[in-house]
């Protein structure tokens, strides 16, 4: 997998080998990063850092930090589960932070998801139309027990 971005003064490209890692398998990321204006790549370190993707998960782990080497910056990782992650590369350079967010997933996908989310949706319908029966129900006895007594 590999993905080209610019984030501030720099173009960075970002590579996982191997494109679909497992479990208990050794991968690596390399990051690259050159000056948008002179193409000078970037020297100084690099931190990786990982957390759980997902939508209250803000605890993160340092991978690692990492020097250039031959100016590429290459992190290796270990992940015991399968999952969504987020892999963040932070660095600094003229006195501005730098970071960048990128999915990583470890194993395959859950063929549950879809499952789950289409049941989910099918109560919720369920559920929305019972409501909204019983309010027109009880309207039409509120307006019936209205008609009565006025005649």
């Amino acid at each position: 997998m590999q993905v080209e971005t610019q984030i501030g003064n720099y173009f960075v490209t970002y590579m996982v080998f191997p494109a679909f890692p497992k479990s208990n398998q050794r991968g690596r990321i390399n990051l690259y990063a050159t000056h948008i204006d002179t193409g000078t790549p970037f020297q100084g370190e690099v931190t990786f850092k990982v957390r759980d993707d997902g939508w209250f998960q803000t605890k993160q782990e340092i991978l690692g930090v990492q020097p250039s080497d031959d100016n590429v910056y290459r992190q290796g990782f270990v992940f015991l589960n399968d999952g969504d992650y987020i892999i963040t590369a932070e660095y600094e350079a003229d006195g501005e932070p730098y970071v960048i967010d990128f999915p990583l997933r470890i194993g395959a996908p859950s063929g549950r998801v879809p499952i789950v989310g289409a049941v989910i949706l099918v109560f919720t319908v369920l559920i929305t139309v019972s409501i909204l029966q019983r309010k027109h129900l009880m309207r039409t006895k509120i307006r019936s027990a209205r008609r009565e007594t006025q005649t």
